[in-house]
């Protein structure tokens, strides 16, 4: 997108001018006074009565932005659930009809003149009124400079033997050539700059991103070193992008996935050894059996299939299933020939070396409450809790096929929310995730996630278990709290993480999601963003490599990227533009 240039000082004197041509630097525009402005315009995407989406559409209609501001007032009793693109304040879930602020994502604070960016959320209202605001919009252009570097992260990881990679580029067309260089500093030795070391931008390509990469040598340790790489240009404020060395834990090519268990904080092998969980979901088992599409949405999960997983370097996979297929109650395949086919893909992974994760996503249950996505009673979608019905059954069958097998990974419910059906209070959300029985606004008895870890271990299984917080597993905030009870131990939290969740910001990362890390495992069982670009889950990984926590992107699946959040293109591993590039080159 093209940037306009901004006006130049007229206090530049011809001596001034001389003086930067003669010393082979670029013309920069120098302080002036911003003359910012933009303008915003809502409107509801759906609506179904009762809850609803809404998109603001912003526009920077001066200079470049170093930050902005929405504002509006909700004129009924509306309440947002979750935002995407912004921050809202009072947070998420916000109080009924409150005057709301919005401010930027970090990685969508700056824009450049004529840029337009979407600010989404998702909400809840109630009676017949669900009148539009009128939205503000206010910017700041910092009265600096308005030409900086750009980079696309300032947190990289870099797996062992392999590389990593970041972009830079100019906010603001120069007058001449500018060379910028990204340097490594004092750190880990083993992490170099390999590509891309010194970059030249023209007033032609100032605007096109350039790539600097980063490789990490193969070495005998397993400590996550960093080192910072400075990206500088004269008369340029500097930008300092960490790299990160992401040890390869995982295990050597061609053998198989190694047996796990819970130590303090971390995931380990038998042998004591820190494992992080580094990959993909592969979905379909969940919706094929009740869709009519046939096992794995007729797609391969063949050697050909992993070998592609591998080439991305990916150890672990988590696989979506259905509770009623598994139980044999709906659907087909169901009952036998679908467990096979799940004991079959769970094989073929571990004899990769790579870590099956088995969740149960779809179950059964009537519910129509807030966020609901079906009024069907059968597991034809995500519900708010499992049932107390069919998901003991589930889970016991499960553990008894892979008991004994402790390189299977157990994810016991994908993305509670009984926090939304007990109209967000948390207590009675938390309560229910814990106890189940009869919780506020579920019609149907619920499994407490304490009866489901009973059930698996009365099986006498050992296998580690991942657990999902509340508001669709992104909040962790009770998790400590509300913690099962597990004779062996062998317990760890899931985390999902999308760009329009209400945890999508370093600073809730460190206080809630860091704080469950600092004593018991994390993985996040889910990380994406629906707009197939890659500026979110670059912030998230670089966190999450930071701070030990293991992550799988939504999707392996050729569904398109119209769908977002799909990293391949086909089965053969072709990464889409650009998520899946951008997730290849970040995670391998």
């Amino acid at each position: 997108m093209s940037i306009l240039r901004t006006t130049w000082r007229r206090a530049l004197t011809a001596a001034a001018a001389a003086l930067l041509a003669g010393s082979g630097l670029a013309a920069v525009p120098a302080a002036a006074e911003a003359a910012v402005s933009c303008s915003a315009s809502y409107a509801k995407s759906w609506d179904n009565g009762s809850a609803f989406g809404a998109n603001i559409t912003v526009t920077n209609t001066g200079d470049p932005l170093t930050t902005w501001t929405l504002s509006f007032d909700f004129p009924d009793n509306q309440v947002i659930t979750q935002m995407w693109g912004g921050v809202p304040a009072p947070a998420a879930p916000t109080p009924a009809g409150a005057a709301v602020t919005v401010k930027p994502e970090s990685y969508n604070a700056r824009q450049g003149t004529g840029a337009t960016w979407t600010v989404g959320f998702n909400g809840t209202y109630t009676g017949g009124a669900n009148t539009a605001p009128a939205v503000s919009c206010a910017g700041n252009g910092g009265g600096g400079t308005q030409q900086a570097l750009v980079v696309s992260s300032t947190g990289v990881s870099v797996r062992e033997g392999n590389t990593g990679a970041f972009t830079v580029r100019l906010q603001a067309q120069p007058s001449g050539n500018v060379t910028v260089t990204s340097t490594a500093g004092t750190g880990d030795g083993d992490i170099t700059v390999t590509g891309g070391a010194s970059l030249t931008f023209t007033t032609a390509n100032w605007n096109t991103p350039q790539t600097v990469t980063l490789s990490a040598a193969e070495d005998t340790d397993r400590t996550n070193g960093t080192r910072p790489i400075t990206v500088a240009s004269s008369g340029l404020p500097s930008v300092t992008v960490t790299a990160t060395e992401a040890d390869n834990d995982g295990p050597s090519t061609g053998g198989a996935a190694p047996s796990l268990r819970v130590s303090g904080n971390r995931l380990v092998t038998s042998m004591g050894a820190t494992y992080r969980l580094l990959g993909v979901n592969r979905a379909s088992g969940e919706f094929a059996c009740v869709q009519g599409k046939g096992m794995w949405d007729s797609g391969p999960v063949d050697q050909a299939s992993v070998d592609a997983m591998k080439a991305w370097n990916i150890h672990a996979v988590r696989i979506p299933l259905n509770e009623e297929c598994w139980n044999g109650t709906t659907g087909t395949p169901s009952g036998a020939a679908y467990q096979q086919n799940v004991k079959d893909y769970v094989a073929l992974l571990v004899a990769n070396g790579i870590t099956p994760i088995v969740e149960m996503h779809w179950s059964h249950g009537q519910y129509t409450g807030q966020g609901t996505g079906c009024s069907d009673t059968a597991a034809t979608c995500q519900k708010p809790m499992p049932d107390a019905q069919y998901a003991p059954t589930f889970w016991t069958g499960l553990a008894n096929a892979f008991k004994g097998n402790n390189a299977v990974v157990f994810d016991l419910f994908n993305e509670p929310y009984p926090d939304a059906a007990a109209n967000w209070n948390a207590t009675a959300g938390w309560t229910c995730w814990r106890d189940g029985g009869t919780c506020t606004g579920i019609t149907y008895q619920v499994a407490g996630m304490q009866s489901l870890v009973d059930a698996v271990r009365a099986t006498g299984a050992t296998n580690v278990i991942m657990l999902g917080g509340l508001t669709w597993s992104n909040d962790l905030s009770q998790w400590l709290t509300y913690k099962p009870t597990d004779p062996t131990g062998n317990l760890m939290a899931a985390w999902h993480t999308y760009n329009f969740n209400s945890c999508s910001n370093v600073s809730c990362w460190d206080s809630q999601v860091g704080a469950v890390a600092a004593q018991v495992p994390v993985h996040a069982g889910e990380i994406g963003q629906n707009s197939c670009a890659h500026d979110y889950i670059d912030q998230v990984m670089a966190w999450a490599d930071a701070h030990g926590v293991g992550y799988t992107a939504w999707t392996w699946n050729p569904w398109g990227c119209s769908q977002g959040n799909v990293l391949i293109e086909d089965y053969a591993g072709t990464p889409t533009s650009t998520y899946g590039a951008g997730f290849k080159v970040q995670a391998v």
